[in-house]
């Protein structure tokens, strides 16, 4: 199927599914902090900072059944669990690092626009 100008957004586009997956602000900050290894449940938390450890869990599922994160339990007491991007996951880095530089270069612009258009 050849995708029209347009038409990139139907129902049954990749690029809708890509957008659904990632569109959780938690999902595309979890992918990052995975970027650079394996990290385990407390200190992704932690590193993340503002978010709750149950919503982390649900971010971390909902990765894991689209297959952009790995879960890696190891047999050990206490068990140790960690969580680290697939391949696929990967492949997601360097999209949020672009999505990262925009904010950083135009936060402060579309933060001011946003509060004028709010102060009416």
């Amino acid at each position: 199927m050849s995708l029209r100008p347009g038409t990139v957004f139907l129902a049954d586009c990749p690029a809708r599914l890509a957008m659904e997956i990632i569109s959780s602000k938690w999902a595309m900050v979890t992918v990052f902090a995975l970027s650079q290894g394996p990290v385990r449940h407390g200190d992704l938390v932690e590193l993340i900072g503002g978010v709750s450890r149950k919503v982390l869990t649900q971010t971390l599922r909902r990765l894991q059944e689209h297959g952009l994160v790995d879960r890696q339990v190891y047999a050990e007491a206490p068990p140790r669990v960690e969580y680290s991007l697939t391949e696929l996951g990967q492949t997601l880095v360097e999209p949020i690092s672009a999505l990262t530089a925009w904010a950083r270069d135009h936060g402060e612009e579309v933060s001011s626009l946003h509060e004028e258009s709010e102060a009416g």
